[in-house]
């Protein structure tokens, strides 16, 4: 059950793309994707392990691969993502072929109660 809408405080590194487009979703990363070939636009991009999370902190659905486009994040951290091709325009060389792309390190989250 949701529990009212929440707000996060944290650090975006999208160029703007996450503000205006798309629908972010909260995650914790619990771990790394080491691959020795990837697409040339992935090149020094890595690649996490994320555990999407519901409004509450809780795991919802199964781990992803995210491309890290703040290029910050680490274990453990809460962070935002966002998918389709919004996360492709995300990354620094744009249309890269990805589904998923980390675009934030949350600071904080207050959640509001109705």
């Amino acid at each position: 059950m949701d529990n009212g809408p929440s707000r996060v405080s944290a650090r975006c590194h999208c160029a703007g793309f996450c503000g205006s487009i798309g629908v972010m979703q909260l995650a914790r990363v619990i771990g790394t994707l080491v691959a020795t070939q990837k697409y040339a636009g992935l090149e020094g991009v890595k690649l996490l392990i994320v555990q999407p999370l519901d409004r509450r902190g809780r795991p919802r659905g199964r781990p992803q691969v995210a491309a890290d486009a703040t290029a910050q994040a680490g274990p453990e951290e809460l962070v935002f993502t966002i998918a389709s091709r919004e996360a492709a325009l995300a990354l620094p060389e744009t249309f890269t072929p990805v589904d998923l792309a980390i675009v934030g390190i949350v600071d904080d989250v207050q959640s509001v109660e109705e």
